[in-house]
């Protein structure tokens, strides 16, 4: 795990909105994160702070489109406060959790149905709930803008989660088998692979994005339109990354491995991959395949599964669908699954040896994963169930 990665698990809770700036400039809607010793993870306040933006500005015809942003060029955010599950955990506070997803999953929803252009300036780390906050922004007419220092990732299945926040929505949609590889293995991208993956609409370089933002804040505009075209033109005149980008390098493998049925089957399937380097191609192909079953290896056998069993469902899933379906098996995770394990391993005691439920990736039974999956709650009393696309 990187560092970048292991920040974003490692989060220290706070109970204010000191961390989150609004503000309306050249009629647009600013949101700041400006949490950076936790390179913005959210805090349940931020998460409240976050919405309450959202409604203030839905109807208000003095803003004509939102941005939201980091403060700090490292990280636009590294997702939720996993810490602080833990301990609510410990103490059997399962109220506390519960009601952290159910108010995260509805902002996730209100980005992705909000009737203006929401922009994301996805600069640094943008993993786990920062990408709820991002993605939904290519449905409502605006962009998703990745940078040279973009580091995306669903990295949950490292300590036994799964691609929340309605992102298996996104990943069920994205090019080939490349969801169902990045919600397995939780690898991380940058930002000319986002793009490939679908999972970002314009590259700019990070030193041009001080001039985006005085030209945001200066230009007229007399439409969200008109403010999301001076985005694509900025973006237009600095062009992407030279070359292509290492997601579309390794599409080929992603597509034959990852297109297959179960967990079981793509680990097998990477296995005799690698051992097959007769030529200086295959030998390339022979170490990725080597690399990703070895990352396999780290990861929760039953978060795999359920990752991959996500991204499955979503494909014909609403994004209410996806969310209601999220915070069921958070329900289950918490009570059945990995998620404390990992978290203990990872980020409390930092030794790196997780015992998960299941040792092996083969020896996770499918009545255990459809079990996963069981809602607790009847369609009329979901918590969630005023959610429609």
């Amino acid at each position: 795990m990187s560092s970048a990665e292991s920040t974003a698990f490692a989060l220290a809770g706070t109970h204010d909105n000191d961390n989150v700036a609004t503000y309306v400039a050249n009629r647009i809607g600013f949101i700041e994160l400006q949490r950076p010793r936790a390179l913005n993870a959210l805090t349940p306040a931020m998460i409240r702070a976050l919405h309450a933006a959202l409604e203030r500005w839905r109807d208000d015809p003095e803003v004509l489109a939102l941005l939201v942003r980091s403060a700090d060029p490292r990280a636009f955010c590294a997702g939720g406060d996993i810490r602080l599950m833990y301990e609510a955990h410990q103490r059997g506070d399962a109220a506390a959790i519960e009601q952290f997803f159910i108010d995260e999953y509805r902002l996730n929803h209100a980005i992705f149905t909000y009737p203006k252009p929401y922009l994301a300036l996805l600069q640094g780390v943008v993993m786990g709930g920062g990408m709820g906050i991002a993605q939904g922004a290519a449905q409502t007419g605006g962009l998703r803008v990745v940078t040279s220092s973009t580091r995306m990732a669903m990295p949950e299945t490292r300590i036994g989660l799964f691609p929340d926040v309605g992102v298996s929505w996104f990943l069920a949609r994205a090019p080939g088998a490349i969801g169902r590889y990045l919600a397995v293995t939780g690898e991380s991208i940058d930002g000319a692979s986002a793009l490939d993956a679908g999972l970002a609409d314009v590259w700019l370089d990070d030193a041009h994005l001080p001039a985006l933002l005085h030209g945001l804040k200066h230009e007229p505009f007399e439409s969200g339109q008109q403010m999301v075209a001076y985005v694509r033109r900025v973006a237009a005149a600095y062009g992407r990354p030279e070359g292509e980008s290492s997601l579309a390098q390794m599409k080929s493998g992603i597509d034959r491995h990852f297109a297959l049925a179960s967990v079981a089957q793509i680990f097998t399937s990477l296995i005799a991959a690698a051992e097959v380097n007769e030529t200086a191609e295959t030998a390339e192909t022979a170490a990725w395949a080597r690399q990703t079953a070895e990352a396999m290896r780290e990861r929760s056998p039953l978060s795999m599964a359920v990752s991959l069993e996500t991204v499955t469902r979503a494909r014909h899933s609403s994004m209410a669908q996806c969310l209601r379906r999220d915070l069921d098996l958070t329900r289950s995770t918490f009570a059945l699954g990995d998620v404390i394990e990992g978290i203990r391993a990872r980020i409390i005691d930092k030794d790196n040896l997780p015992r998960w439920r299941f040792g092996h990736i083969d020896a996770v039974p499918p009545d255990e994963v459809a079990r996963m999956f069981e809602s607790p709650w009847q369609a009329a009393l979901h918590p969630l169930r005023a959610l429609h696309d």
